[in-house]
């Protein structure tokens, strides 16, 4: 197990962004619209969030619902709002491209890394609707774009249920890219997942936004607890 593990967790509230960080959350995934998976945060709230916590805050770059094989304008779109997002002092950026046949497209991929320089690259969850992601063929050609890490449950809903094929793609990364499991982790299985997978990074979430999470001090000191308690089992 690594000696230490790595937690992000995703929000798409400035809010929530604060409740993670005073949970002592070692970073951030932020996004807008998570109901459907997370779409690219407005400027406005990249802003505002990058003010108000220090923790590195990783962006995003989703231009809409949906698949994740994007039209020329899509591509466009996402490479504007990356450098939009390096303007405004991101940590890393968070993506993933796949061609019409399912499979990771590796070049336009690797475009928006390369564009993303220093900025580290998530490769997000569409790596989980890879049609081989049962081999190592995804995992290849993830590393082939230059991305940092890959987010995955293994195709799973959960993290639990693809435990093992998650800690067989981090025994074959190596240290090429890391693994970060993430789908369903909370403080009641995080121990078990890190534990048995050897991953150096999580990623959990706090959910989509309700009417009074910008105004209930109840609510805030719970999000807050959340995070706390996941760090705590992480140990």
């Amino acid at each position: 197990m690594p000696s230490r593990v790595v937690l992000e967790i995703c929000v798409e509230s400035t809010d929530r962004a604060i409740a993670a960080e005073r949970g002592r959350a070692h970073r951030i995934e932020l996004c807008s619209d998570l109901s459907c998976g997370g779409i690219t945060p407005s400027a406005g709230l990249i802003e505002a969030t990058r003010q108000q916590v220090r923790i590195p805050i990783h962006v995003l770059i989703r231009p809409r619902a949906g698949d994740f094989c994007y039209s020329s304008p899509e591509f466009e779109i996402m490479a504007r709002d990356i450098c939009a997002a390096k303007d405004l002092r991101v940590d890393g950026i968070v993506l993933g491209i796949l061609d019409p046949k399912e499979q990771i497209d590796i070049s336009r991929t690797r475009r928006l890394v390369d564009l993303a320089r220093p900025l580290p690259v998530t490769f997000h969850r569409a790596f989980d609707l890879c049609r081989d992601i049962d081999g190592n063929a995804c995992l290849e050609a993830v590393i082939q774009t230059g991305a940092a890490r890959i987010l995955t449950s293994a195709g799973q809903d959960r993290v639990v249920d693809g435990i093992a094929q998650i800690a067989n793609l981090v025994r074959a990364a190596g240290d090429r890219i890391a693994i970060m499991p993430g789908g369903g982790v909370n403080a009641e299985n995080v121990q078990q997942i890190v534990q048995q997978t050897g991953a150096p990074e999580i990623h959990a979430s706090l959910g989509s936004a309700d009417a009074t999470s910008n105004t209930s001090g109840h609510e805030f000191e719970g999000r807050v607890r959340r995070v706390r308690d996941i760090v705590e089992a992480m140990r």
